[in-house]
Protein backbone atom coordinates (compact mmCIF):
# COMPACT_ATOMS: atom_id res chain seq x y z
CA UNK A 1 0.00 0.00 0.00
CA UNK A 2 1.41 3.42 -0.82
CA UNK A 3 2.31 6.05 1.61
CA UNK A 4 -0.80 7.98 -0.73
CA UNK A 5 -3.10 5.42 -0.51
CA UNK A 6 -2.76 5.07 3.36
CA UNK A 7 -2.94 8.72 3.97
CA UNK A 8 -6.37 9.17 2.26
CA UNK A 9 -8.02 6.61 3.28
CA UNK A 10 -8.57 7.41 6.77
CA UNK A 11 -9.55 11.14 5.58
CA UNK A 12 -12.49 8.91 3.64
CA UNK A 13 -13.56 7.41 6.74
CA UNK A 14 -13.67 11.11 8.43
CA UNK A 15 -15.30 12.16 5.65
CA UNK A 16 -18.15 9.41 5.82
CA UNK A 17 -18.40 9.67 9.95
CA UNK A 18 -18.94 13.29 9.15
CA UNK A 19 -21.52 12.68 6.24
CA UNK A 20 -23.58 10.16 8.66
CA UNK A 21 -23.48 12.81 11.31
CA UNK A 22 -24.90 15.75 9.34
CA UNK A 23 -27.40 13.46 7.24
CA UNK A 24 -29.82 13.28 10.68
CA UNK A 25 -30.03 16.88 10.62
CA UNK A 26 -30.34 17.79 6.84
CA UNK A 27 -33.36 15.46 7.27
CA UNK A 28 -34.83 17.70 10.40
CA UNK A 29 -34.66 20.73 8.16
CA UNK A 30 -36.18 18.99 5.16
CA UNK A 31 -38.97 18.04 7.32
CA UNK A 32 -39.13 21.38 8.99
CA UNK A 33 -39.71 23.31 5.77
CA UNK A 34 -42.10 20.74 4.93
CA UNK A 35 -44.40 21.42 7.51
CA UNK A 36 -44.83 25.14 8.17
CA UNK A 37 -44.60 25.61 11.79
CA UNK A 38 -47.83 26.16 13.83
CA UNK A 39 -49.16 28.51 16.05
CA UNK A 40 -47.67 28.25 19.37
CA UNK A 41 -50.26 29.11 22.11
CA UNK A 42 -47.50 29.27 24.83
CA UNK A 43 -45.12 31.46 23.51
CA UNK A 44 -48.60 33.56 22.98
CA UNK A 45 -48.53 33.52 26.64
CA UNK A 46 -45.12 34.51 27.22
CA UNK A 47 -45.85 37.23 24.92
CA UNK A 48 -49.12 38.57 26.95
CA UNK A 49 -46.65 38.10 30.35
CA UNK A 50 -44.18 40.34 29.30
CA UNK A 51 -47.06 43.08 27.92
CA UNK A 52 -48.79 42.85 31.64
CA UNK A 53 -45.08 43.20 33.17
CA UNK A 54 -45.31 46.79 31.11
CA UNK A 55 -48.37 47.49 32.96
CA UNK A 56 -51.44 49.87 31.94
CA UNK A 57 -51.00 50.38 28.32
CA UNK A 58 -53.34 53.46 27.59
CA UNK A 59 -53.04 55.57 24.03
CA UNK A 60 -50.42 57.84 24.48
CA UNK A 61 -48.16 56.48 27.57
CA UNK A 62 -44.68 55.54 27.78
CA UNK A 63 -45.63 52.06 28.25
CA UNK A 64 -47.88 51.78 24.93
CA UNK A 65 -44.42 53.52 23.07
CA UNK A 66 -42.78 50.38 25.24
CA UNK A 67 -45.36 47.92 24.04
CA UNK A 68 -45.15 49.14 20.17
CA UNK A 69 -41.02 48.91 20.51
CA UNK A 70 -41.39 45.05 21.79
CA UNK A 71 -43.70 44.82 18.47
CA UNK A 72 -42.06 46.12 16.09
CA UNK A 73 -38.75 44.02 17.30
CA UNK A 74 -40.24 40.27 17.64
CA UNK A 75 -42.05 40.93 13.74
CA UNK A 76 -38.78 43.04 12.49
CA UNK A 77 -36.94 39.53 13.83
CA UNK A 78 -39.48 37.50 12.00
CA UNK A 79 -39.59 39.33 8.20
CA UNK A 80 -42.08 41.82 8.39
CA UNK A 81 -41.95 45.20 7.55
CA UNK A 82 -42.88 47.80 9.92
CA UNK A 83 -44.99 50.81 9.46
CA UNK A 84 -46.36 53.55 11.76
CA UNK A 85 -49.48 55.54 11.44
CA UNK A 86 -49.32 58.31 13.79
CA UNK A 87 -52.34 60.50 13.94
CA UNK A 88 -54.32 62.46 16.92
CA UNK A 89 -57.12 61.61 18.36
CA UNK A 90 -59.45 64.28 19.42
CA UNK A 91 -60.91 62.94 22.86
CA UNK A 92 -62.64 63.87 25.60
CA UNK A 93 -59.48 64.18 27.93
CA UNK A 94 -58.23 66.79 25.35
CA UNK A 95 -55.93 65.70 22.26
CA UNK A 96 -54.03 62.62 22.14
CA UNK A 97 -51.10 61.43 19.56
CA UNK A 98 -52.17 57.89 18.83
CA UNK A 99 -50.19 55.11 17.11
CA UNK A 100 -51.74 52.36 14.76
CA UNK A 101 -48.72 50.02 13.83
CA UNK A 102 -48.99 47.56 10.14
CA UNK A 103 -46.51 44.61 9.89
CA UNK A 104 -46.66 44.42 5.98
CA UNK A 105 -45.92 41.48 3.83
CA UNK A 106 -46.23 42.38 0.38
CA UNK A 107 -47.83 40.04 -1.77
CA UNK A 108 -47.56 39.47 -5.98
CA UNK A 109 -50.65 40.93 -6.27
CA UNK A 110 -52.57 44.37 -5.48
CA UNK A 111 -55.15 43.30 -2.44
CA UNK A 112 -54.55 43.23 0.94
CA UNK A 113 -55.89 40.71 3.66
CA UNK A 114 -55.58 42.11 7.34
CA UNK A 115 -56.07 40.54 10.37
CA UNK A 116 -56.40 43.06 13.53
CA UNK A 117 -56.48 43.84 17.03
CA UNK A 118 -56.24 46.51 19.77
CA UNK A 119 -52.95 46.91 21.56
CA UNK A 120 -54.08 49.89 23.99
CA UNK A 121 -55.61 48.89 27.83
CA UNK A 122 -58.33 51.79 28.97
CA UNK A 123 -58.05 54.12 31.25
CA UNK A 124 -59.22 53.63 34.82
CA UNK A 125 -57.90 56.36 37.81
CA UNK A 126 -59.25 53.64 40.15
CA UNK A 127 -57.58 50.67 39.79
CA UNK A 128 -54.44 49.50 38.24
CA UNK A 129 -55.64 47.70 34.93
CA UNK A 130 -53.59 45.81 33.30
CA UNK A 131 -55.80 43.92 30.63
CA UNK A 132 -53.94 40.62 29.99
CA UNK A 133 -57.18 39.61 27.81
CA UNK A 134 -58.42 43.11 26.62
CA UNK A 135 -55.81 44.05 24.95
CA UNK A 136 -52.85 42.07 25.57
CA UNK A 137 -53.98 38.42 24.47
CA UNK A 138 -55.07 40.45 21.00
CA UNK A 139 -51.24 41.34 20.97
CA UNK A 140 -49.94 38.47 21.77
CA UNK A 141 -52.01 36.61 19.00
CA UNK A 142 -50.66 39.10 16.22
CA UNK A 143 -47.21 39.07 17.07
CA UNK A 144 -47.13 35.42 17.07
CA UNK A 145 -49.80 34.67 14.03
CA UNK A 146 -46.57 37.08 12.62
CA UNK A 147 -43.72 34.52 13.89
CA UNK A 148 -45.95 31.18 12.63
CA UNK A 149 -46.76 33.40 8.94
CA UNK A 150 -43.46 34.18 8.14
CA UNK A 151 -42.02 30.78 6.83
CA UNK A 152 -44.92 29.97 4.44
CA UNK A 153 -44.83 33.58 2.94
CA UNK A 154 -41.02 33.11 2.30
CA UNK A 155 -41.71 29.68 1.00
CA UNK A 156 -44.28 30.54 -0.99
CA UNK A 157 -45.18 34.42 -1.57
CA UNK A 158 -49.12 34.74 -1.47
CA UNK A 159 -51.02 36.53 -3.94
CA UNK A 160 -52.54 39.53 -1.42
CA UNK A 161 -50.16 41.43 0.60
CA UNK A 162 -51.04 40.39 4.24
CA UNK A 163 -51.49 43.09 7.37
CA UNK A 164 -51.24 42.53 10.75
CA UNK A 165 -52.27 45.69 12.27
CA UNK A 166 -52.06 46.83 15.94
CA UNK A 167 -55.15 49.36 16.64
CA UNK A 168 -54.36 51.75 19.05
CA UNK A 169 -57.15 53.78 20.91
CA UNK A 170 -59.82 51.16 20.94
CA UNK A 171 -60.65 51.76 24.02
CA UNK A 172 -63.16 54.65 25.41
CA UNK A 173 -61.53 57.12 27.33
CA UNK A 174 -64.60 58.01 29.57
CA UNK A 175 -67.62 56.40 28.27
CA UNK A 176 -68.19 54.39 25.01
CA UNK A 177 -69.68 56.67 22.16
CA UNK A 178 -69.59 56.82 18.47
CA UNK A 179 -66.96 59.51 18.92
CA UNK A 180 -65.25 58.57 22.23
CA UNK A 181 -63.77 55.05 21.13
CA UNK A 182 -62.61 52.52 18.00
CA UNK A 183 -60.15 55.89 17.07
CA UNK A 184 -57.17 53.49 15.93
CA UNK A 185 -59.31 52.16 13.24
CA UNK A 186 -61.65 55.17 12.67
CA UNK A 187 -58.59 57.51 11.34
CA UNK A 188 -56.96 54.65 9.76
CA UNK A 189 -59.74 54.16 7.50
CA UNK A 190 -59.77 57.40 7.11
CA UNK A 191 -55.98 57.58 6.14
CA UNK A 192 -55.98 54.83 3.57
CA UNK A 193 -59.08 56.07 1.86
CA UNK A 194 -57.28 59.23 1.40
CA UNK A 195 -53.81 57.68 0.38
CA UNK A 196 -56.15 55.31 -2.15
CA UNK A 197 -55.06 51.72 -0.34
CA UNK A 198 -58.86 51.23 0.78
CA UNK A 199 -59.75 49.99 -2.29
CA UNK A 200 -57.21 47.26 -2.24
CA UNK A 201 -57.90 46.30 1.63
CA UNK A 202 -60.27 43.35 0.54
CA UNK A 203 -60.82 41.26 3.41
CA UNK A 204 -59.87 42.05 7.39
CA UNK A 205 -60.20 39.78 10.82
CA UNK A 206 -60.47 41.47 13.86
CA UNK A 207 -59.49 39.72 17.05
CA UNK A 208 -60.06 40.66 21.03
CA UNK A 209 -60.49 38.98 24.00
CA UNK A 210 -59.69 35.76 23.02
CA UNK A 211 -57.62 34.22 25.84
CA UNK A 212 -59.63 33.37 28.12
CA UNK A 213 -59.37 30.00 29.89
CA UNK A 214 -63.14 28.84 29.25
CA UNK A 215 -63.10 30.30 25.47
CA UNK A 216 -66.25 30.52 24.04
CA UNK A 217 -66.63 32.80 20.38
CA UNK A 218 -70.15 33.42 19.54
CA UNK A 219 -70.82 34.70 15.98
CA UNK A 220 -71.12 38.19 15.79
CA UNK A 221 -74.13 39.32 14.05
CA UNK A 222 -72.85 42.55 12.04
CA UNK A 223 -69.90 41.17 10.54
CA UNK A 224 -70.19 40.00 7.08
CA UNK A 225 -71.68 37.23 6.11
CA UNK A 226 -69.83 35.03 3.90
CA UNK A 227 -66.05 36.14 5.92
CA UNK A 228 -67.51 34.71 9.00
CA UNK A 229 -68.99 31.53 7.83
CA UNK A 230 -65.65 30.83 6.35
CA UNK A 231 -64.12 31.12 9.37
CA UNK A 232 -66.63 28.96 11.82
CA UNK A 233 -66.10 26.23 8.68
CA UNK A 234 -62.53 26.47 9.12
CA UNK A 235 -62.67 25.98 12.94
CA UNK A 236 -65.25 23.29 12.59
CA UNK A 237 -63.25 21.46 10.31
CA UNK A 238 -60.37 21.34 13.12
CA UNK A 239 -62.48 20.28 15.62
CA UNK A 240 -63.20 23.52 17.74
CA UNK A 241 -66.80 23.69 17.53
CA UNK A 242 -67.32 23.94 21.35
CA UNK A 243 -64.93 27.35 21.00
CA UNK A 244 -66.50 28.46 18.04
CA UNK A 245 -70.57 27.96 18.38
CA UNK A 246 -72.97 28.95 16.23
CA UNK A 247 -74.92 31.57 18.31
CA UNK A 248 -75.20 35.12 17.02
CA UNK A 249 -74.30 38.21 19.03
CA UNK A 250 -73.53 42.08 18.31
CA UNK A 251 -70.35 43.69 19.34
CA UNK A 252 -69.22 46.96 18.22
CA UNK A 253 -65.42 46.57 17.60
CA UNK A 254 -62.59 47.77 15.12
CA UNK A 255 -63.98 46.06 12.79
CA UNK A 256 -67.06 48.73 12.15
CA UNK A 257 -65.27 51.54 10.42
CA UNK A 258 -64.19 49.15 8.40
CA UNK A 259 -67.81 47.18 7.37
CA UNK A 260 -69.34 51.03 7.12
CA UNK A 261 -66.93 51.60 4.63
CA UNK A 262 -67.58 48.53 2.59
CA UNK A 263 -64.96 45.84 3.55
CA UNK A 264 -65.09 42.41 4.41
CA UNK A 265 -64.51 42.09 7.86
CA UNK A 266 -65.23 39.86 10.61
CA UNK A 267 -64.73 39.90 14.55
CA UNK A 268 -63.57 37.19 17.16
CA UNK A 269 -64.74 38.50 20.45
CA UNK A 270 -65.38 36.05 23.63
CA UNK A 271 -68.14 37.93 25.73
CA UNK A 272 -68.43 35.32 28.59
CA UNK A 273 -65.01 36.81 30.24
CA UNK A 274 -65.53 35.44 33.61
CA UNK A 275 -68.73 34.49 35.95
CA UNK A 276 -72.05 32.92 33.99
CA UNK A 277 -72.78 33.09 30.55
CA UNK A 278 -73.00 37.08 29.56
CA UNK A 279 -71.98 38.25 33.03
CA UNK A 280 -68.23 38.84 31.80
CA UNK A 281 -67.23 39.50 35.09
CA UNK A 282 -63.55 40.04 34.69
CA UNK A 283 -64.01 42.87 31.82
CA UNK A 284 -62.48 46.00 32.83
CA UNK A 285 -61.53 44.80 36.19
CA UNK A 286 -58.36 44.15 38.09
CA UNK A 287 -59.44 40.96 38.00
CA UNK A 288 -58.02 41.00 33.99
CA UNK A 289 -54.96 39.19 34.60
CA UNK A 290 -52.83 36.70 33.65
CA UNK A 291 -53.72 33.96 35.53
CA UNK A 292 -57.11 33.97 33.83
CA UNK A 293 -56.04 33.32 30.42
CA UNK A 294 -54.73 30.03 28.49
CA UNK A 295 -52.05 29.31 25.96
CA UNK A 296 -54.72 26.78 24.73
CA UNK A 297 -56.93 29.43 23.99
CA UNK A 298 -54.65 31.28 22.01
CA UNK A 299 -53.73 28.36 20.41
CA UNK A 300 -57.09 27.56 19.06
CA UNK A 301 -57.88 31.34 17.58
CA UNK A 302 -54.39 31.81 16.08
CA UNK A 303 -54.70 27.91 14.49
CA UNK A 304 -58.32 29.46 13.27
CA UNK A 305 -56.68 31.99 11.63
CA UNK A 306 -54.09 30.70 10.61
CA UNK A 307 -55.96 27.88 8.22
CA UNK A 308 -58.46 30.54 7.68
CA UNK A 309 -56.30 32.86 5.64
CA UNK A 310 -55.19 31.41 2.63
CA UNK A 311 -59.47 29.98 2.33
CA UNK A 312 -60.09 33.85 2.73
CA UNK A 313 -57.64 34.03 -0.43
CA UNK A 314 -59.09 31.47 -2.48
CA UNK A 315 -62.86 32.59 -2.04
CA UNK A 316 -61.47 36.34 -2.93
CA UNK A 317 -60.24 35.14 -6.25
CA UNK A 318 -63.45 33.15 -6.60
CA UNK A 319 -65.38 36.22 -6.34
CA UNK A 320 -62.84 38.35 -8.26
CA UNK A 321 -63.10 35.76 -11.43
Amino acid sequence: MSATVAGELPRRILLGTALLAVLPTLARRRASAATPPAFDGARALRDVERLVAIGPRPPGSAALARTRTYIATELREAGWRIREHRFTGHTPRGPLTMTNVIAEWVGRGSGIIAVGGHYDTKVFEQFRFVGANDGGSSTALLIELGRALAPRLRAEPPASTRWLVFFDGEEAQIEWSATDSLYGSRALVAALRASGELSRLRALVVADMIGDRDLVIRRDSQSTPWLSELVWAVARKLGFERHFPDEPQGVQDDHAPFLAAGVAAALLIDLDYGGPPGRNAFWHTPEDTLDKLSAESLRVVGTVILEALPAIETELARRAG
